[in-house]
């Protein structure tokens, strides 16, 4: 019956970590482009419209209000909109004062959405979400170092509504090392990137942890000791005779020291 359990218990855990998986490589099937991508509060828009004088060339930041101010159009609500979408709105707006107008819409400047990298990287904290953000992206830009474990990267993509909390672990060295990009899925805004450290990086930074409390004390000796043997080997790369250092009554002195 034990055993039974077991089984049962171990059966439950990869079906959950299955059922993440599936989640996460659904979302890579996805047509990810920047007109996918949804204006928030305080991107920044770029209109182009050559045949259109008081809108061509005009870039501005989605006010609070969710609208931007244009010359001829006056205040338009575009928050919430994609960049195709948002053109379209304008060629309808215009089309009372022009025939057939064409206008083109880029986001430049991605300041409302965000994911996170966490743990052994180079930088960390929030990230612009653009839409077309891959977890390799995500990884290669965050700076990784030796000590980073990359071939255990994990993906938390927080709760939403009913959806619970999903966790996808990916070898980031081996999609690397054979080019396949099964598992390079897209990211989410909010999703946490965490890079953990390898074994013997964890050890270390736990050392160091331990030791803290005492660095200061062993520095303060550490220190003079350090700065004379950095003078000494100044001294000698000059090719003085080093003058500083004198014998009296059985002591050295060194200058300052």
């Amino acid at each position: 019956v034990v055993t039974a359990v077991l089984f049962a218990g171990a059966g439950g855990g990869c079906a959950s970590k299955n059922v993440d998986m599936l989640h996460f490589l659904r979302e890579h099937e996805h047509e990810v482009a920047a007109i996918e991508y949804r204006i928030g509060i305080p991107d920044g828009v770029a209109i182009s419209a050559p045949r259109i004088l008081e809108i061509d060339g005009e870039s501005q930041s989605i006010q609070p209000d969710g609208k931007i101010s244009l010359r001829l159009l006056g205040e338009v609500k575009i928050v919430g909109m994609t960049a195709k979408e948002i053109a379209a709105k304008l060629e309808v707006l215009l089309s009372r004062y022009y025939g057939d107008p064409k206008v083109d819409v880029r986001v430049v400047s991605y300041e409302s959405k965000t994911y996170y990298v966490y743990g052994m990287a180079g930088g960390v904290g929030p990230r612009p979400y653009t839409g077309r953000d891959t977890l390799f992206d995500a990884v290669i830009k965050s700076g990784t170092n030796f000590l980073s474990w990359t071939s255990r990267v994990k993906v938390v993509r927080p709760a939403h509504g009913e959806t619970p909390v999903r966790i996808m672990q990916v070898d980031i060295d081996k999609m690397a090392k054979t080019g396949d990009w099964s598992q390079n899925i897209l990211l989410e805004p909010d999703d946490i990137v965490y890079i953990p450290p390898t074994p013997g990086g964890w050890i270390g930074l736990k050392i160091r942890e331990v030791l803290y409390p005492v660095a200061p004390v062993a520095q303060a000796y550490v220190t003079p000791l350090q700065l004379m043997d950095a003078h000494d080997e100044y001294q000698d790369r000059n090719g003085n005779s080093n003058n500083n250092n004198y014998n009296s009554g059985g002591s050295t002195y060194y200058g300052g020291y």
